[in-house]
C-alpha cells in the first residue's frame, strides 16, 4: 500500500515546476558534458519528456479546478455526506471502490 501512496505523490510532484527544471537541467548537462551524443534522438527524448510534463501539469490543473468546484457544491448542499468531501485524500483504487459501492446502492434504491 505504501508504494501506491508514493506513486500518487510522485504523479502530483511531476506537475510541479521543479519537474520542468530537472528535465531542462538534465538536457543542459547532457549538452555540456557529452555534446557529441546529443543527437536528434536525444533531442526528441527531451522534447517528449517536456511534453509529457506539460500534459501532466494541464491535467493536474484541471483536476484541481474540478475538485475545488465540487468541494464548493458539496459545501453548499446541506445533505452531502462528509465522507464524500474527503475522497481526494484516498488512493485511486479506494475511490473506485467507493464509487462502485455507492453506484450499486443507488441502483438498489431506484436512483440513477
Amino acid at each position: 500500500m505504501q508504494w501506491r501512496s508514493w506513486l500518487t505523490n510522485f504523479g502530483s510532484w511531476t506537475a510541479s515546476p521543479w519537474a520542468f527544471a530537472i528535465v531542462i537541467t538534465y538536457g543542459v548537462s547532457w549538452f555540456f558534458f557529452s555534446p557529441e551524443t546529443l543527437e536528434w534522438h536525444g533531442i526528441a527524448t527531451l522534447a517528449t519528456w517536456l511534453m509529457t510534463l506539460f500534459i501532466q501539469r494541464a491535467e493536474h490543473r484541471d483536476t484541481q479546478a474540478i475538485h475545488a468546484k465540487l468541494d464548493e457544491l458539496l459545501h453548499v448542499h446541506g445533505d452531502a455526506k462528509n465522507e464524500v468531501g474527503h475522497l481526494d485524500d484516498r488512493e485511486p483504487e479506494q475511490i473506485e471502490e467507493f464509487r462502485k459501492d455507492h453506484t450499486v446502492s443507488d441502483q438498489q434504491l431506484g436512483g440513477s
